[in-house]
């Protein structure tokens, strides 16, 4: 295989292009399915193929195959040199691509026992052990609909490039997608749609303890619906959740700062952004606030070390105590704004071009404790989960709708509330926050992106925050 990618790099030379690189994906992954206590279908996956990128007078030419051989890939080789000869005049300006160092590197997520040797009847094994701990008596709850999704996956790619870059890696994740929905007499209905994923072999799932995690998630959202008030309206102070916390850095900081969309190439599949290439030094949040992507976290659900350019990835520093301190790149950004790429290209599989995303997006912890961050606390409200979140276009204005959520009074958190809504702008928020806890937790989630559209692993999070003085609205519960 590795032979057929250095193939097509030279027919690619041979045509005398300013660059080239060519990417092998050999894909395998399974799901297995627990809806309301009876198995569905297994789900299996395989998917192996070729791309190739060219860049022929400034101007970059795709094309991909599943057929290996030399006769196929040098197709496609043909189809990106056409298509980008063919694109030069609907060029205003030639890509340039930043310089980077051309590594030759093999690099893997760690595994003590690989999915691949879990059968499906163990698999099917832990979806039902689940569903005991899901019966009404254990959770005191009536559960009318109950989906576990056991996904696992293991990616293996190969990128060379014109420059000398030959990077292998393997990555291996697996991952739980439940969606539980409870209902209890005269109070309605309430759903929790949650993920757990990580790299790593079939060990993480026996380190997650699923059984009872669920067991929990589904007794809280009963407690939720029986004892849940009305949330408080007006002008407050709110202690966020590490998952509140996360989705706020994916949405309102991580997908504003791709340069791509800075650069207004996002615009038509995904949206835009309130960023200019100009802000960076721009001060958006207060000193306590530093957001960071980082593709190198260990077993994280966005793990990788190369990206899909051959770039080796580190720690981006998003926001660095409330200043705009650096955008996601790809080779082609970079260059265009002067600087290198990060590591931001990705791409989900060898049919799909590489485009600049997010993989574990999160806030540094501070210095305080859970308590503390109550504890100054007059009145106001802790969310500690979300049931929905909307943001613009511009990733500027945005809305978050508690899901577990409490009353703090005079420091002390008691009764639990009924979906408080935050609605406030990007920089309101990060403006708002006073104090950051000393706690960071995860969260998994597939991000959707692109044209089309690719879904890519990542994970986001922090700790607690504390936000001074912010609007908080709610809906109104039937008593």
């Amino acid at each position: 295989m590795e032979d057929l990618v250095r193939y097509a790099i030279d027919s690619a030379s041979a045509k005398g292009v300013e660059y080239a690189e060519a990417r092998l994906h050999v894909d395998t992954g399974s799901g297995v399915t627990l809806r309301n206590g009876i198995p569905e279908p297994v789900q299996l996956a395989r998917a192996k193929g070729i791309a190739v990128r060219v860049l022929v007078d400034g101007v970059m030419g795709f094309a991909s195959t599943n057929g290996l051989s030399r006769e196929s890939l040098s197709g496609i080789v043909e189809v990106a040199y056409r298509t980008a000869k063919a694109s030069r005049k609907l060029v205003a300006k030639p890509i340039r691509l930043s310089k980077e160092k051309a590594d030759q590197a093999r690099w893997e997520s760690k595994s003590r026992r690989s999915v691949l040797d879990v059968t499906t009847e163990e698999k099917f094994d832990v979806l039902e052990e689940i569903e005991k701990t899901l019966r009404p008596s254990v959770v005191k709850a009536d559960l009318p609909s109950r989906t576990l999704v056991l996904f696992d996956d293991i990616t293996d790619r190969y990128f060379a490039n014109t420059e000398g870059a030959r990077i292998h890696g393997t990555v291996s994740r697996i991952s739980l997608l439940y969606i539980l929905t409870v209902s209890e007499p005269g109070k309605g209905t309430i759903q929790r749609i949650g993920n757990k994923g990580e790299t790593g072999g079939w060990e993480q799932v026996e380190k997650w303890n699923l059984p009872r995690f669920l067991s929990e998630e589904a007794s809280t959202l009963g407690r939720i619906l029986r004892e849940a008030k009305q949330a408080p309206r007006g002008e407050l102070d709110l202690v966020l959740g590490p998952e509140v916390t996360g989705i706020i850095c994916h949405e309102s900081c991580g997908h504003p700062q791709e340069a791509d969309r800075i650069l207004g190439r996002e615009a038509a599949q995904a949206g835009e952004s309130y960023v200019k290439p100009d802000m960076i030094g721009y001060r958006i949040g207060t000193a306590p606030v530093t957001v960071v992507d980082d593709p190198s976290v260990p077993n994280s659900y966005g793990f990788y070390l190369y990206d899909e350019e051959g770039v080796r990835t580190s720690r981006r520093t998003l926001i660095r105590e409330g200043i705009i301190t650096e955008f996601l790149h790809s080779r082609e950004t970079g260059a265009e704004l002067g600087v290198n790429s990060n590591g931001a290209a990705r791409a989900v599989s060898y049919d799909r071009e590489p485009i600049i995303r997010m993989a574990n997006t999160f806030m540094l912890p501070g210095k305080y404790t859970d308590e503390e961050l109550v504890g100054d606390v007059r009145k106001g409200v802790f969310i500690k989960t979300f049931m929905e979140w909307n943001i613009d276009d511009r990733r500027y204005n945005q809305r978050y709708v508690g899901l577990e959520a409490y009353l703090i009074e005079n420091g002390e958190i008691t009764s639990p509330v009924r979906n408080p809504i935050l609605e406030v702008t990007t920089p309101g928020l990060y403006g708002s926050v006073d104090a950051v806890g000393k706690n960071v937790q995860f969260e998994a989630a597939t991000c959707g992106k692109g044209e089309p559209d690719q879904g890519a692993p990542v994970w986001h999070g922090g700790p607690a925050i504390r936000l001074r003085n912010v609007r908080l609205g709610g809906q109104r519960v039937e008593s």
